[in-house]
């Protein structure tokens, strides 16, 4: 990328206002005192996800955010804004530290950054993780992972290649209600599962929003990224500093709509309590209006799960086992039998990776170099079950799926479906 004086001496000034903070790992690996021991942020997308994120790693005295990225100039100064009050008001002393960045690239660039947190639109998910991961910065990046089947898997591999710590987004999984279910189906307290039920939304479509005004200070060339060339629309990219979840979730060329933004959330629940966060279903069967009513996703050792709540238990997680059932929901926990609610789960010899803030597991395994609790597996792994069930519904028929290989058995057409086309350099 071509960088005028001008745009060098920008970056340069704002690179400098940023406090003095070196990397953790260049102080551990020296082995030297560490003058500051906080780990350095960068935020890549600050709309209201980010904001959720960048208020949740704020308060944090373990971290300091140095770095905020968005394309809308609005968006982006609001919440370098928010930054340096917060600092400011905290030291009781005036605090200019925070850069801001219109091109996440530039961010990525900074020798001093850590880690970076991503919540940008599900179709910007790869390319900045696969880069990030390359500048052996840390990063947490909210789910869905991924918008394709070949995404996930090469966010994956870049995360593995280059050693970074990876957390996914899914933060059920640092909620003691689903630390709670998950560890009673491990340990066979309902027996063999037989069936699972998991309740979320349905597939997106194609985005035929007519054209509006462009949105001032907003980059909607780089907004659409690696996404095809289409008009702007605020139902996309909302003017300002909104307060609502836009809803570019219900169109396929930005993401999965429910199943994905839901799925990612309760498939992954089920991931868990069937023990199958490095693998995934074998067969993909889509509803057909007669002999199968709702979709169904086979397990090699013959479990059902259905998309689909179990009628009478509303919206969540079933786990339906020989001997009983586990029902789980933000908030919402029920066992049958009834006694089951009396279980030590702490006593239990199989014992699940136990969080109880995704904030802090991330930073507390950026310390340690081990992995989190929603490592880039597992966030891969579930993000391709809500893939496969999209694709059997766009596709209106059954598919056949080898998870250890991740390609569709005697399906050439169908492993064409596991990316789609990319539009500039955006490839991954």
């Amino acid at each position: 990328m071509n960088t005028t004086r001008r745009q060098f001496l920008t970056r340069t000034a704002l690179a400098s206002a940023a406090p003095l903070l070196l990397p953790s790992r260049i102080w551990a690996a020296e082995g030297a005192a560490k003058p500051n021991n906080r780990i350095t942020l960068g935020f890549i997308g600050v709309g209201t996800q980010g904001r959720h994120l960048l208020n949740s790693f704020l308060p944090h005295d373990s971290v300091q955010v140095v770095a905020v990225n968005d394309v809308d100039t609005t968006r982006r100064l609001a919440h370098q804004k928010k930054v340096e009050e917060f600092y400011s008001t905290k030291q009781d002393k005036d605090f200019k530290g925070c850069a801001e960045y219109k091109d996440f690239r530039d961010l990525l660039a900074r020798k001093d950054i850590d880690a970076v947190v991503i919540a940008t639109p599900d179709h910007w998910h790869a390319y900045p993780v696969v880069a990030a991961a390359n500048a052996k910065k840390d990063i947490y990046c909210e789910k869905p992972l991924s918008l394709t089947i070949h995404e996930a898997r090469a966010m994956a591999n870049a995360v593995r290649a280059n050693n970074v710590v990876f957390q996914t987004g899914s933060m059920q999984r640092s909620s003691g209600e689903f630390w709670r279910a998950c560890s009673l189906v491990r340990n066979g307290a309902i027996g063999k599962v037989k069936e699972v039920y998991v309740s979320v939304g349905g597939p997106s479509r194609w985005c035929d929003l007519p054209e509006e005004p462009m949105e001032p200070g907003l980059d909607w060339d780089f907004w659409l990224g690696p996404a095809p060339l289409r008009p702007y629309h605020s139902v996309l990219s909302p003017r300002g500093v909104h307060q609502h979840f836009p809803d570019w979730r219900s169109f396929r060329e930005y993401s999965g709509g429910g199943m994905t933004d839901w799925g990612a959330h309760h498939f992954d629940i089920a991931q868990w309590g069937l023990g199958m966060d490095e693998s995934g279903p074998v067969e993909i069967i889509p509803p057909d209006g007669k002999d199968v009513p709702k979709m169904v996703l086979k397990y090699a050792d013959g479990t059902l799960m259905y998309h689909g709540g179990l009628p009478g238990y509303g919206f969540g997680v079933v786990f339906v086992g020989e001997r009983g059932k586990v029902c789980v929901d933000r908030g919402k926990f029920k066992v049958e039998p009834e006694e089951l609610a009396a279980t030590k789960v702490e006593e239990l010899p199989i014992k699940l990776y136990k969080s109880t803030n995704h904030y802090k597991d991330f930073v507390d395994r950026i310390r340690d170099r081990q992995k989190p609790i929603c490592d880039v597996e597992v966030g891969a792994r579930t993000v391709t079950i809500c893939h496969l069930a999209n694709l059997a519904y766009w596709h209106k028929r059954p598919l056949k799926w080898d998870p250890a290989a991740e390609q569709f058995i005697g399906d050439a057409e169908a492993n064409t479906w596991k990316t789609r086309e990319v539009r500039g350099p955006w490839k991954v």
